[in-house]
C-alpha cells in the first residue's frame, strides 16, 4: 500500500511529546510490513537549524480565497522512509512549534500543512491508498481531500487523483481540538462553513476530521470506548456517535530498542529478568542524585510527567502529606502548572529526606527514574494511551495507575493472578491514597508476590509491530 502519513512532529527530527514517538515508530513499523510510507511534516525553524536540508521541490504557489501561499519542500531519508518537510514562513520563521502565533494562528498554520501535504502528493504523482493524519493539527486533510475543495480551488487537474484514497485519523488526545474563529483560518470561506464542523463562526479542526475520515483510531481500545460518552469525550461524542462503526481503538506500541534495561546506556548499571542486581544500583544512584538517603529497604515512588491536572495532581496534592508519614520516598520530575509546581517545591523543601521535585525534563534522568524506582505513579484523570507505564513494566517498576484509557489496557491490578501493577477506578484522592498504601503494604509484607508481579511486567510487550498490523487491518477494511 501507498501511505501518506501527515503529522506535526517526528522523534529524532523534532519532539515536544509522545506524538513524535508515534510519528517515528509507526511509519517505520508499517514500512517493515512492506508498505510505501511517505511522511509530511513542517520544516520548523529548529529543524532547519539542525538539518539544513536542500529543496527537493522548488517554490509552489497555491492561490486560495484571494491570497497566495508559496512553499518549498525539503526531503529527508529516514530509516528507509521519505519525509517531505513543508518550508513556509509559518513554520520556518516561528520561534516555537505551537505557541508562537505572531505569524499566524495555529489553526491557520496547520491547515496549510494539511493542504500542502495533498499538494505535494499530487505534485509527486504519489496517489496514496491511505491518507493517515494525526490529531487536530492535520485533521482538515480529510476534508480537503474528500470534499470538492481541491477541485474548487483548481489545485489538481486530475479530478480522480484521490478518488481511491481512504482516510484514517488517529486521536492521540481529544482534549485538543484546534478550535478557532473562521476569519482566522483564511483557507476556509463561507462555502466551507456549511460543510465543516463549525459553531458560532468557529471551526473545530478535530471534529471536522472525524466527520470526513473513513476510519477513526483512538490510541487504545478503552479510550475508543470512553470518547463515545459525553463525560469522557471532551465533547467529540456527538460526532463519534454519528458513525460508531468507524471507530477502532489501537493501542500504541513501545520502542523497546530505547527502553530496555539490559542495554540502556543512560543507566549506571543494566539488569534483566534473572539478574536484577543492576536495578538496586540504579535505585541507589537515583537516591543519591535526588539527595535522598540511600535506603535499600525504603520503597521509592517515581513520577515523570507534565505537571498538569490531567496527570492526576488533583488526586495527588491532597494526600502527599499523609503519604509522607509512611516509610516511603518520592522523586517527581516535570514542568507545567505554576501553582502546582510551587507547592511541589515547598513540599520538597520541607521533606528533603523523603521527597524530591525537579522542575525540568531530562531524558537521561527519566530513564534513571524508571529504572531506580520501585513504583511509578500515573493516576491520570484521563490517559488516551500513555507510554510511561509501558516503560515501567519493562524496567521492573510496578505502575500505580487509574483504570482509565490506555492505562486500563496495559496494567493488570494486583487482585488478578497475572497482575503487573496497582490500579483504582473512582477519580478521588482517597482512592489513590488507598491504592498507594496497598502497594506499600505489599512491598513490605508480600515480597514474593511483588517479585512475581515484576517478572510478569517485564515479560509484557506492547510492540509497534503489533500496532502496525492492526492499522494494516484497518487500512484494508471497508
Amino acid at each position: 500500500m501507498k501511505i501518506l502519513f501527515v503529522i506535526s512532529e517526528v522523534e529524532d527530527i523534532i519532539k515536544t511529546g509522545g506524538l513524535a514517538d508515534v510519528g517515528k515508530a509507526l511509519p517505520i513499523a508499517l514500512s517493515k510490513l512492506g508498505h510505501d510510507v511517505r511522511i509530511v511534516m513542517p520544516y520548523y525553524k529548529q529543524v532547519a537549524k539542525d538539518l539544513d536540508l536542500t529543496n527537493t521541490i522548488q517554490s509552489q504557489i497555491m492561490h486560495i480565497n484571494g491570497a497566495h501561499y508559496t512553499y518549498k519542500v525539503k526531503e529527508l531519508g529516514f530509516h528507509g522512509i521519505k519525509i517531505y518537510l513543508i518550508d513556509h514562513p509559518y513554520f520556518s520563521e516561528a520561534q516555537s512549534l505551537y505557541a508562537d502565533e505572531s505569524l499566524a494562528s495555529n489553526a491557520q498554520r496547520f491547515s496549510l500543512l494539511s493542504l500542502c501535504a495533498l499538494s505535494v502528493s499530487y505534485y509527486l504523482d504519489f496517489a496514496p491508498n491511505i491518507l493517515h493524519c494525526n490529531d487536530w493539527h492535520t485533521a482538515l486533510t480529510p476534508y480537503f481531500m474528500h470534499s470538492d475543495y481541491l477541485i474548487r480551488h483548481q489545485l489538481i487537474n486530475k479530478h480522480d487523483f484521490f478518488a481511491q484514497t481512504k482516510s484514517v485519523i488517529t486521536i492521540h488526545n481529544a482534549a485538543f481540538q484546534g478550535a478557532e474563529k473562521l476569519d482566522r483560518v483564511p483557507l476556509l470561506n463561507d462555502h466551507d462553513k456549511h460543510h465543516i464542523y463549525s459553531d458560532n463562526n468557529h471551526v473545530n479542526m478535530l471534529r471536522t476530521g472525524l466527520m470526513f475520515s473513513n476510519k477513526i483510531c483512538p490510541v487504545s481500545p478503552s479510550y475508543a470506548h470512553e470518547i463515545t460518552s459525553y463525560l469522557g469525550s471532551h465533547g467529540v461524542s456527538d460526532v463519534i456517535n454519528q458513525a460508531p462503526h468507524k471507530v477502532i481503538g489501537i493501542l500504541n506500541g513501545c520502542d523497546y530498542s530505547q527502553w530496555d534495561p539490559a542495554s540502556d546506556k543512560h543507566l549506571p548499571a543494566n539488569f534483566e529478568i534473572g539478574n536484577m542486581k543492576g536495578k538496586q544500583e540504579c535505585k541507589k544512584v537515583l537516591q543519591k542524585t535526588a539527595g535522598l538517603p540511600q535506603l535499600k529497604s525504603t520503597p521509592l515512588i517515581g513520577m515523570v510527567c507534565r505537571v498538569a491536572k490531567q496527570k492526576g495532581f488533583d488526586f495527588i496534592m491532597p494526600i502527599i502529606e499523609d503519604l509522607l508519614l509512611h516509610k516511603v520516598q518520592f522523586v517527581i520530575m516535570g514542568t507545567g502548572d505554576a501553582a502546582i509546581v510551587a507547592k511541589l517545591h515547598d513540599i520538597s523543601r520541607r521533606h528533603p529526606d523523603k521527597f524530591h521535585f525537579l522542575e525540568a525534563f531530562k531524558p537521561n534522568l527519566s530513564h534513571l527514574i524508571e529504572a531506580g524506582s520501585d513504583f511509578f505513579l500515573m493516576p491520570s484523570e484521563f490517559e488516551p494511551c500513555g507510554l510511561n507505564q509501558m516503560y515501567s513494566l519493562a524496567y521492573g517498576t510496578l505502575p500505580i495507575v487509574r483504570h482509565v484509557g490506555g492505562l486500563a489496557d496495559t496494567v493488570i491490578d494486583i487482585s488478578q493472578s497475572n497482575a503487573t501493577g496497582f490500579s483504582f477506578t473512582e477519580p478521588s484522592a482517597l482512592n489513590l491514597l488507598s491504592t498507594i498504601r496497598n502497594a506499600l503494604l505489599s512491598y513490605h509484607d508480600s515480597p514474593s508476590k511483588i517479585k512475581k508481579m515484576i517478572k510478569q511486567g517485564m515479560q509484557t510487550r506492547f510492540t509497534w509491530e503489533t500496532a502496525a498490523k492492526h492499522y494494516e487491518h484497518v487500512y484494508k477494511s471497508k
